[in-house]
């Protein structure tokens, strides 16, 4: 049954966001999309900018300088602080583990979930000994692992800026994200990598929606626009990750399909590509369905995979 519409706030719920060119995008897909479910006027929800840690340091990988939580830590004070009432973010950069006081109210509807390739064809294609420019463990060990005689050089920044440093030939591919290039109007760009032989990162594609957790108004305005397949897939790869213990550092790889029932394809790797484990299952309890798969590819893997990942907390 479709939720009822809610009516405007009389102040503005005001809506953080990082303000990079995709955040920004994302920022106004999500105001779209909420003020269309309730029939209000777009500004019924003011698009509040804030500069994240992680778009300030760009020549540093983000696991040394302090991984995940550089793209949220500054979004969660203003909301806490309650100086926003509702923050965008891109999923994949969300932490397994939240503050309790925050929900995780909408999940928009999951784009392109490929990486593209830039540079060259296919993977295949790539010239030996060329370099590929990325700063993230899953693309650089599951390129080495399928190509190790490339060599991986530190590449971070916009989609604007690595693919300007890929002109100036900093590197001779690289990877991004097709949901990005998309949400950008930069579809065109590159050759999608596709499943099985390339698996994206755990929760890519996906657009969250977090609020306070006793703003019972946003929540419920959120609501509207929750995406049930999108929600099924990520939480379900979220809870990969939480079983692993993964961190910046740990290269996962995950393909989810389906809504009431999910069939995962899960593969961890070793940094340098040498070793790679994989499992599959369907089920039906995502979060249990995918821990129990985590304790599969932990029990498989070798000290040089394991070594990467803590496994659940206690």
């Amino acid at each position: 049954m479709a939720q009822k519409p809610l009516p405007a706030p009389e102040t503005p719920l005001r809506l953080g966001t990082r303000s990079s060119p995709l955040a920004m995008a994302q920022a106004h897909e999500a105001r779209t999309r909420l003020c269309a479910a309730h029939g209000w006027a777009e500004d019924r929800v003011e698009i509040v900018p804030v500069m994240a840690s992680g778009d300030k340091v760009l020549d540093r990988p983000l696991a040394e300088i302090g991984g995940k939580a550089l793209w949220t830590k500054e979004l969660d004070g203003w909301l806490h602080e309650g100086l926003i009432d509702f923050a965008v973010h891109s999923m994949k950069d969300v932490e397994t583990i939240r503050p309790d006081w925050l929900e995780i109210a909408a999940l928009l509807p999951r784009a392109d979930v490929r990486d593209v390739l830039v540079g060259a064809r296919s993977v295949s294609a790539i010239p030996p000994g060329s370099r590929i420019g990325t700063s993230a463990p899953r693309r650089a060990a599951q390129m080495l692992n399928l190509r190790p005689d490339l060599t991986v050089v530190g590449f971070r920044g916009n989609v604007a800026t690595r693919l300007a440093k890929l002109q100036a030939g900093e590197a001779d591919v690289t990877l991004l994200a097709a949901a990005g290039l998309e949400r950008l109007g930069e579809s065109g760009v590159g050759h999608a990598l596709e499943a099985p032989e390339w698996l994206p990162a755990p929760a890519q594609g996906a657009i969250g929606i977090e609020c306070r957790r006793n703003d019972g108004f946003t929540a419920a305005a959120l609501a509207a626009i929750d995406d049930g397949a999108t929600r099924a897939q990520v939480m379900a790869e979220r809870a990969l990750l939480y079983a692993l213990g993964g961190n910046c550092h740990s290269p996962v790889a995950v393909w989810t399909r389906g809504t009431d029932e999910l069939t995962m394809t899960a593969r961890i790797f070793s940094p340098d590509g040498a070793f790679r484990v994989e499992a599959e299952a369907t089920f039906a309890d995502g979060p249990a369905g995918a821990a129990e798969l985590a304790h599969k590819l932990l029990a498989d893997a070798p000290d040089a995979v394991r070594v990467h990942f803590s496994g659940p907390p206690e």
